[in-house]
């Protein structure tokens, strides 16, 4: 059963973006969209990425994501659910 989610990322450590473009690019069959904005003044990163898939591959992006140095990442998910 595929769902609907967004999944918040925000990079502290940039020499972890490298890795999080991999995994993300790993998962980009998933992926609906992404955005994400560089906060200068912050020095983070902040990355939106609307997902549909099985809440097992969701979860488990995220929990790779998650072990990343220096990223923190929190998924909602939408009741919307689908068959497909």
């Amino acid at each position: 059963m595929s769902r609907v989610a967004i999944m918040g990322i925000i990079v502290e450590d940039l020499g972890s973006v490298g890795a999080l473009n991999e995994l993300l690019h790993e998962y980009g069959r998933h992926i609906v969209g992404r955005m994400g904005i560089p906060y200068r003044q912050r020095g983070v990163s902040v990355i939106s990425v609307v997902l549909d898939a099985e809440q097992d591959a969701i979860s488990a992006l995220a929990g790779k994501v998650g072990a990343l140095p220096g990223v923190s990442v929190k998924t909602l998910f939408s009741n919307v659910m689908s068959e497909e």
